[in-house]
């Protein structure tokens, strides 16, 4: 019997790689994102929906169209994710920023995998797969609301790990270090300096497939023993340097 998966964000560079890599491997996937339709074909049983992570009616209907036409969600990865509209100082950080942030980025992604648990432990089994970031313990005061998002989705992980593993249902997050996505364009010329003067001991850009390789061998049962895992995927950024 296949798998089915739920992807947020699957329009995005991160989302699409990650969508891509399960139909590959015979999963089927029912992507969501803001856009009206998918930008770029995906390859197998994939649905789009069209929803909003923000939303609570988007929510519930997302994983309703899922349990509608496969009768189980197996996979649940939570991808979707955005930066500050405009890149403020810590102390010019507006309340509209942070929320905007919050309500999609931890927020949204709570609430989504609190429906998602509990039909997978209805059903006695899932996997879920939370893409944080580097962000989430790294200090970056232009964007400070991003920073404080991305640590809410490490808690997230660590307590739904906690709460499921006694159903047997794996929760582990994917921390990506610099993906060249449309997130980073705006700053490539930054990171590309910062590249070539040796921030990374991976001397390149990650690429979306870096994290959505990571995904699949969460998801395709590769790690049966890990739960409440932050896995790095950053090129070695991670590592303390002299």
């Amino acid at each position: 019997m296949k798998k089915i998966a739920l992807v947020t964000g699957v329009a995005g560079g991160i989302g699409y790689a990650v969508a891509e890599k399960l139909l590959q491997n015979g999963v089927c996937v029912v992507g969501m994102d803001v856009l009206a339709e998918m930008p770029r074909p995906l390859e197998g049983e994939f649905t789009y929906f069209q929803g909003d992570l923000s939303s609570r009616d988007s929510r519930q209907a997302y994983v309703q169209l899922a349990l509608d036409t496969y009768g189980r969600v197996d996979i649940l990865v939570n991808v979707a994710g955005v930066a500050p509209k405009v890149r403020n100082d810590l102390l010019e950080m507006t309340e509209e920023s942070y929320d905007f942030v919050m309500d999609i980025n931890t927020k949204g992604t709570l609430f989504l995998t609190q429906t998602v648990a509990k039909a997978m432990v209805a059903q006695g089994s899932g996997n879920i797969v939370n893409i944080s970031s580097m962000s989430a313990y790294t200090s970056s005061v232009s964007r400070g609301e991003y920073c404080i998002s991305k640590a809410g989705v490490t808690m997230i992980t660590s307590l739904f790990a906690d709460r499921l593993a006694e159903y047997g249902i794996p929760v582990n997050e994917i921390r990506p270090g610099i993906i060249a996505t449309g997130m980073t364009e705006k700053v490539k010329e930054k990171y590309d300096n910062l590249i070539d003067g040796g921030l990374l001991p991976i001397k390149r850009w990650g690429q979306p497939q870096d994290i959505a390789e990571a995904v699949w061998t969460l998801c395709g049962g590769g790690l049966p023993y890990v739960t409440g895992q932050s896995i790095e995927v950053d090129g070695g950024f991670h590592i303390r340097r002299l």
